[in-house]
């Protein structure tokens, strides 16, 4: 009685142990899996590069991986000889996983209310594909028998195939406390195609969430970041009025946009240390030589200012007077960090906008020969 209440005791203890700070522990049953399979945990990044973190051997059908994380991630569970990969929350704290052979991706996870949201989420969306497939399968029937029927399915199945599309900002609208629905937000941005008021709509429905800690406020701002630069990007397509900025002169005057435009006007992001900014700066000076007394303004916004320049503000000062260029100049000397740069989500330099005497941008990186052709047909 004695040694049974010991080893009672015992598994009790094991059961009941709890984990250390930050630290994740998966346990996964493999059902029909042969032993010695490699299973791996990986992750993606922006540019939907896989790389592993961590890996486990497969024993009697089953694996556990044990590791450290300090936040919940979104992260890939493949097991060789198995097609695709199972999405996971990988976050501090026991999780199991009951994978399912032939069909990895809706295996059962338990363990974590963010695991628990992620299952709800992706059961909803098989529901729903479900649906779709279904109507898919009853329109190409009706195209046979029924072609009047046709026009009216494939409405509603459009009407669906956007629904499922757009569920996640859904999720979100419905859980807006669940940390996970920051989570799908977060990986949400990779999308080749984004719903910019959705988007923002759900980040906003998410303000709690993410001022819960410090991880979840690193992931508000990654978010931010995104919105702020989409829709810089959108303001500036061909056809949209050029933003309006200020900035500073060498002489450390105010200088706006509005106050230098012409009939055509010229934004051109440049910098004293940029090789190709330099190598054009002649063919500008030649074009803004030929029409500025017909109307040519051009505004060069500089990106002087890196940690290598000892006199950022010399520097820029000897190229302009180097390279001959004679019109308007700003610049707060920040690099890439320049408020005027950031307005116009410049990422490489040179660049530079067209514009109407509107203020409307009708064309942006043009070079040589090209710029030249696109002055004299607004200004010839």
């Amino acid at each position: 009685m004695l040694i049974l209440s010991l080893l009672f005791l015992v598994n009790s203890c094991n059961k009941s142990e709890s984990l250390p700070p930050n630290t994740y522990e998966i346990n996964v049953s493999a059902k029909g899996v042969y032993n010695g399979m490699r299973a791996y945990i990986k992750n993606s990044d922006d540019i939907r590069k896989e790389f592993i973190i961590d890996t486990a051997i497969v024993m009697n059908e089953s694996f556990t991986f044990r590791g450290e994380i300090k936040s919940p991630a979104i992260r890939l569970l493949y097991i060789n000889g198995i097609k695709k990969s199972l999405p996971f929350v990988l976050e501090p704290g026991r999780t199991t996983i009951e994978i399912y052979k032939d069909s990895i991706y809706y295996s059962k996870i338990d363990g974590t209310k963010n695991n628990e949201d992620y299952s709800l989420f992706k059961n909803e969306l098989k529901n729903r594909e479900k649906v779709i497939n279904e109507l898919r399968q009853q329109i190409k029937v009706a195209r046979t028998n029924n072609p009047e029927l046709v026009a009216e399915l494939s409405a509603k199945n459009r009407v669906m195939t956007d629904e499922y599309k757009n569920y996640l900002y859904d999720f979100i609208k419905e859980n807006p406390d669940s940390e996970f629905s920051l989570l799908l937000l977060e990986t949400s941005l990779i999308r080749s195609i984004q719903n910019i008021d959705k988007l923002k709509e759900s980040y906003a429905l998410l303000t709690n969430v993410i001022k819960k800690n410090t991880a979840n406020k690193l992931k508000g701002q990654k978010i931010q970041t995104f919105i702020r630069q989409k829709e810089a990007k959108a303001n500036l397509e061909i056809g949209k009025v050029a933003p309006n900025f200020t900035s500073k002169t060498p002489n450390g005057e105010a200088l706006s946009l509005n106050d230098i435009k012409g009939k055509v006007t010229i934004i051109e992001f440049w910098a004293a240390w940029c090789g190709p900014c330099r190598r054009e700066n002649p063919n500008i000076v030649k074009v803004y030589n030929k029409y500025h007394e017909k109307g040519l303004e051009i505004i060069g916004v500089s990106l002087d200012g890196t940690g290598r320049q000892k006199d950022p503000k010399a520097i820029w000062l000897k190229a302009i007077e180097d390279d001959k260029l004679t019109w308007h100049h700003v610049s707060s000397l920040k690099y890439f960090n320049d408020p005027v740069a950031q307005l116009y989500n410049i990422n490489s330099i040179p660049a530079s906008f067209i514009l109407d005497e509107d203020g409307k941008i009708v064309a942006k990186k043009l070079r040589g020969q090209a710029l030249e052709d696109q002055i004299a047909s607004m200004l010839d």
